[in-house]
């Protein structure tokens, strides 16, 4: 086994680990303990796979899948696995947004106050949408930069990929706006009752306190994890408490995420809405008060 390899399948039984230590279904903890066990027992180097065969390679090893796949392309091109971070409450988008060439950290601070994506994922999104003009002292080369190399690790991470779409569209196939603000109420109400695991995140606490909730649950064949928010910006304007973000999976294990949080403003002051989702919010809220 590869020294690579070994990290991978350290990083895969570290998720196995914790899933199972917090409380998360069984199948699921296994689906990552099979990888790892696969991974272990390969003599190739997984680099060299992904180089040959793109991630069809890497989705065709037994136990492995998409979701899982597009896990380990993520540590190929990243060296990080986001899966394993948000499982650990460790999530740093700032951190993340530096592994892209010409962007420090000043600058990676203003593009995730200004955008409030999170993901490499999100931010691609962002980049599309011309986005990107709104972040202070980012010229048009340097943008150019981050949108080439954005293209070239999406673009390397689908070539070859018939069939299966990479990332989730998730107003389409993803969870509805109903269903996500369910599991938000069920992670509050358990929440502050004490009624879950806590984790002790490895950012912003100093004394690595076991503090901050976590739940894994089943619902209408989706998988859910929901953990507050516990990013710079959370506790910058103090809605760590209020800020969920809510991780989804399918069978498959590819994943999508949302954030839910207090409406401060316009039709949903006040109530829970799921972030890039409001206008579904509203009319989840209007039916909702027809039908009582």
């Amino acid at each position: 086994m590869t020294a690579f390899n070994k990290k991978v399948a350290q990083n895969l039984r570290k998720i196995a680990a914790l899933l199972k230590e917090q409380d998360a279904n069984y199948f699921r903890c296994q689906a990552y303990l099979h990888a790892a066990q696969t991974i272990e027992n390969l003599p190739r180097d997984l680099r060299v796979l992904f180089e040959e065969q793109g991630i069809q390679g890497l989705i065709h090893l037994p136990t492995i899948g998409t979701g899982i796949a597009y896990l380990i392309y993520e540590h190929i091109s990243t060296g990080r696995m986001s899966k394993l971070e948000n499982l650990q409450g460790s999530s740093d988008p700032v951190s993340l947004y530096q592994v892209i060439p010409t962007v420090g950290r000043e600058l990676a601070q203003r593009i995730h106050d200004k955008l409030h994506v999170n993901t490499l994922e999100e931010l691609e999104s962002a980049v599309h949408t011309g986005q990107l003009n709104q972040v202070e002292g980012l010229g048009k080369k340097r943008q150019q930069a981050i949108t080439d190399w954005l293209s070239n690790i999406f673009n390397a991470r689908n070539k070859n990929l018939s069939g299966y779409t990479s990332r989730f569209d998730e107003k389409k196939i993803g969870p509805s706006v109903s269903l996500l603000l369910k599991i938000d109420a069920q992670y509050r109400t358990k929440a502050q009752a004490k009624k879950l695991p806590l984790i002790a995140p490895k950012r912003f606490n100093l004394e690595n306190k076991a503090w901050l909730p976590i739940l894994h649950v089943t619902q209408e064949k989706w998988h859910f994890t929901a953990i507050y928010s516990n990013t710079e910006r959370a506790h910058k304007l103090d809605k760590i408490f209020d800020w969920v973000v809510i991780f989804f999976y399918d069978n498959h294990h590819q994943e999508g995420h949302h954030t839910v949080v207090t409406e401060t403003h316009g039709n949903n002051t006040g109530k829970r809405v799921v972030r890039g989702r409001e206008y579904e919010c509203r009319i989840f809220y209007e039916t909702s008060k027809q039908a009582v």
